[in-house]
């Protein structure tokens, strides 16, 4: 009884260092807790891995050729090498703050396309900001299960196409993206969010309402035109038929030189149904389909979406908070537009820049181009099912 009533008076005269040894201890048992799981959910997606590779060799399957990068991505060493010996493209990557528009970017201006758009590429999630890691796999608050998640996917072999926006410049090479590219006040506040880490989870709504400081209503003038959806063409059959034996080929080589060459039959060519706007906004979005995949739909666009440039403060403050999760809200009262192919005109001296897939460019006049289905991904079964099932209701 003595020994307890010494060590709680200790405890009470040194109540500083109590406070921090249980605070220590506490933050030790929940880290060591933490990696004893994540520990546990490796282990279980080795043993996945395994007993899929199990049924795979056996059987004789064919192993097919794939490009894969990580996200930020460190091609380094043994990894780099190991990339560089096999037969599929691979964009060399030289520091760790890569994002996905920077490799789709690289890839598609140094690769054949018509060769690159066959090979599936697997994307490993390793940041916390890319959004296109949330239409190939579950959601997961665990970092190492989204990341196992999208190693697993790549190994069952899984894949759905995708959609490319072209972003081209008058003077710059183009750039390629896979989700969307912004331009607005909601976009210039969210990039400043980093800066107030110091107020917590005060920092979102605190970037934006300091944004309020500025000029107000925020206003961005600009020029649209834009050319409606097109029409989907049919699915290319994956296996191409067998080449015909080859004097089937001098056959028809001997009939096409001897025959006459066809009349030509003049064409006349319509010119595009160009639709013009002039817009006011507080932000401007040009996004892929990616986000809600459709593989039955018969039209391909892209989603504008126009903000009216009138909006509160509050409301700023509070829409703000909701597009740092989710940037592709298109909120109530906004203008929407599909499209194909678009001109984004904007007056002399406009300052500011685009975000490109996170990623942030200088704001220019650019020509916007959908690239339907242009890629093809890796993805989890599970969104594939889900895809899949809702085309069919």
């Amino acid at each position: 009884m003595a020994g307890a009533v010494k060590v709680l008076t200790a405890l009470r005269n040194h109540w500083k260092k109590t406070t921090f040894g249980v605070c220590l201890l506490s933050w030790g048992g929940s880290w060591l807790y933490g990696r004893h799981c994540d520990n546990l959910l490796r282990r279980a997606a080795c043993q996945e891995a395994q007993a899929f590779g199990d049924q795979l060799i056996p059987s004789s399957m064919p192993l097919k050729k794939a490009t894969v990068f990580l996200n930020p991505a460190a091609f380094k060493g043994k990894a780099r090498n190991l990339f560089e010996k096999n037969a599929a493209p691979i964009l060399h990557l030289s520091g760790l703050d890569v994002t996905v528009v920077k490799v789709i970017t690289g890839l598609l201006r140094r690769v054949d396309e018509a060769v690159f758009s066959k090979i599936p590429i697997g994307f490993i999630p390793l940041g916390k900001t890319c959004t296109l890691s949330h239409t190939l796999y579950p959601e997961s608050t665990n970092q190492v299960q989204h990341i196992t998640n999208a190693t697993l996917a790549i190994l069952k072999g899984e894949t759905v196409p995708l959609d490319v926006l072209q972003i081209k410049g008058e003077k710059e090479q183009p750039v390629f993206a896979v989700t969307s590219l912004r331009w607005g006040s909601y976009r210039d506040a969210g990039v400043k969010v980093s800066k107030y880490w110091y107020l917590g989870p005060l920092k979102t709504k605190a970037a934006h309402f300091f944004s309020t400081f500025k000029e107000w209503p925020q206003k961005h003038q600009a020029a649209l035109m834009y050319l409606g959806p097109t029409e989907r063409p049919p699915e290319e059959p994956e296996v191409k038929p067998s080449r015909p034996p080859l004097y089937v080929r001098l056959y028809r080589r001997l009939r096409l030189y001897w025959s006459s060459p066809p009349k030509e039959i003049s064409q006349e060519v319509t010119p595009d149904d160009w639709e013009e706007l002039k817009l006011s906004t507080i932000e401007l979005s040009i996004a892929t389909r990616n986000r809600q995949l459709d593989l039955t739909r018969t039209e391909d666009f892209m989603d504008i979406c126009i903000e009216a440039d009138i909006v509160s403060k509050g409301q700023f403050v509070n829409r703000g908070s909701q597009k740092m999760h989710d940037p592709h809200t298109c909120p109530e009262g906004s203008q929407c537009i599909q499209a194909s192919r678009c001109i984004l005109q904007l007056p002399e001296g406009t300052e500011g820049s685009f975000g490109i897939d996170n990623e942030e460019y200088e704001a220019v006049p650019v020509e916007v181009k959908l690239l339907p289905r242009k890629l093809r991904f890796f993805c989890d079964p599970r969104m594939r099912e889900q895809v899949l099932h809702a085309a069919v209701q």
